[in-house]
């Protein structure tokens, strides 16, 4: 488990960037690194591990080799649980290991791979965590917080898969479709807003 190769994986600012070990057919295992590292950290550790199983060490945005994600854009925790879906569906998995490392106790790293697990139980067949903390919250609060950050996510990876080039429409099309999504819009004030909210080209 010596050799490894290099992953890419597109997102919209760039790439998520992955070290890969073993053979690509072996069980799969996420290796998530912690604070202020990356994939490297894995480097000692992976080839005393058993054969036969896959492990991918990404490097979450702006660490390691990964794009970083565009100026002014915080890295909040949920974004990374994001990045950690968005490689599992690139790699096509349905259910994998996931390993956990997190050197930072009180950093919100050691909280994304239960988190993930929490999210996508389905996902996930065994969770490792390496010096980090479970993942706990009030049990009133438990439903709430799993509906609504699963809804997140996931819709916003449904717009990423569906993206695709604006239609162009006639000025009279756009301002039919903009008073059809807005019903409390008139015709003229929707006017007034597509002089600055639309785009000319030649198509339309």
């Amino acid at each position: 488990l010596g050799m490894f190769s290099e992953l890419k994986f597109p997102v919209p600012w760039g790439h998520v960037a992955a070290k890969a070990w073993g053979p690509s057919e072996g069980h799969p295992v996420l290796c998530l690194h912690g604070w202020l590292d990356n994939a490297n950290t894995f480097d000692k550790l992976i080839p005393l591990l058993p054969r036969g199983c896959y492990y991918v060490a990404m490097d979450f945005s702006g660490h390691g080799l990964s794009s970083h994600r565009p100026a002014g854009c915080p890295y909040h925790f949920l974004d990374y649980v994001t990045d950690v879906r968005r490689v599992a569906a690139a790699l096509q998995w349905r259910r994998f290991t996931l390993m956990g490392h997190s050197m930072g106790k009180f950093s919100f790293y050691c909280f994304i791979s239960p988190q993930f697990c929490f999210l996508y139980p389905e996902m996930v067949d065994k969770l490792i965590l390496l010096e980090s903390l479970g993942f706990l919250l009030a049990p009133e609060d438990t439903e709430a917080w799993l509906k609504s950050k699963r809804r997140v996510i996931d819709r916003l990876l449904s717009l990423e898969a569906k993206q695709q080039t604006p239609k162009a429409r006639s000025p009279e099309a756009a301002l039919q479709r903009l008073l059809e999504a807005n019903s409390h819009l008139t015709a003229e004030g929707g006017a007034i807003l597509l002089q600055r909210g639309a785009t000319e080209t030649p198509a339309g």
